[in-house]
C-alpha cells in the first residue's frame, strides 16, 4: 500500500489545527501537533517559555518527537496520515529566532520526507494569544514567511490552503490528494 504523510503548518493563528481537528472528526487519520505539550511538561516544571528560555532545548524535544511522530505514521495502516506539523517546522522556528540549526536537525529533514506540505496563511481575524501562544499578528506572520522558506529550500512545493470555512478549507486540501 502507498502510504501518504501530508504535512499540515501554519504558524499561530492560522486555523490549522482547527483543520486538523476537523480532518480527524470525518475520519482522516491525524497526528496532532506536540509543542503544546512539550511547552506545558516544561511549565509543570518550572520553566515559563521553554521556546524562549532554551530554544535548542526545547528544539530538539520537538525533533525527538516529529522523528517518533514520522516513525507512528510509517506503521499506521493507511494509506494517507495528516500530521500537524513536520520536521523542517522546528528548523523554520528557530531561523525565525535566530538560532543555529545543529546538522542533526538538517540531516532529519533528509531522510524523513513527506509526500505534501500545506501551509495555512496567518488570519488575523481569528488571532488570540494564550500561556502556549504568546506571539503577536506580526510575529505570526514572520514565522509564516520562515515556514514557507525553509520548507521550500528543503525542496518541498508548498500547496497554500485559501481562507474558508473550516468544510471549505478541508475540501480543498482533500482534493489535492485526490
Amino acid at each position: 500500500m502507498t502510504k501518504q504523510k501530508i504535512v499540515i503548518t501554519g504558524g499561530p493563528s492560522t486555523g490549522k489545527t482547527t483543520v486538523i481537528d476537523y480532518l480527524d472528526s470525518i475520519g482522516e487519520v491525524c497526528l496532532h501537533e506536540i509543542s503544546r505539550a512539550v511547552t506545558l511538561k516544561a511549565q509543570e516544571e518550572g520553566i515559563t517559555q521553554l521556546f524562549l528560555e532554551n530554544p535548542t532545548l526545547f528544539s530538539q524535544l520537538l525533533l525527538d518527537g516529529r522523528i517518533k511522530q514520522f516513525h507512528e505514521a510509517t506503521d499506521i495502516k493507511h494509506s494517507r496520515i495528516f500530521l500537524d506539523r513536520g520536521i523542517p517546522d522546528v528548523i523554520a522556528y528557530m531561523n525565525y529566532s535566530n538560532t543555529n540549526n545543529p546538522d542533526n536537525f538538517l540531516e532529519a529533514c533528509a531522510t524523513h520526507r513527506y509526500d505534501y506540505v500545506f501551509l495555512l496563511p496567518p488570519w488575523k481575524e481569528i488571532h488570540v494569544t494564550d500561556n502556549e501562544r504568546y506571539e503577536d499578528f506580526e510575529q505570526a506572520q514572520k514565522i509564516h514567511e520562515c515556514l514557507e522558506k525553509t520548507y521550500t529550500e528543503l525542496g518541498y512545493a508548498c500547496i497554500e490552503v485559501p481562507f474558508g470555512t473550516i468544510e471549505e478549507r478541508s475540501t480543498f486540501i482533500l482534493e489535492q490528494l485526490d
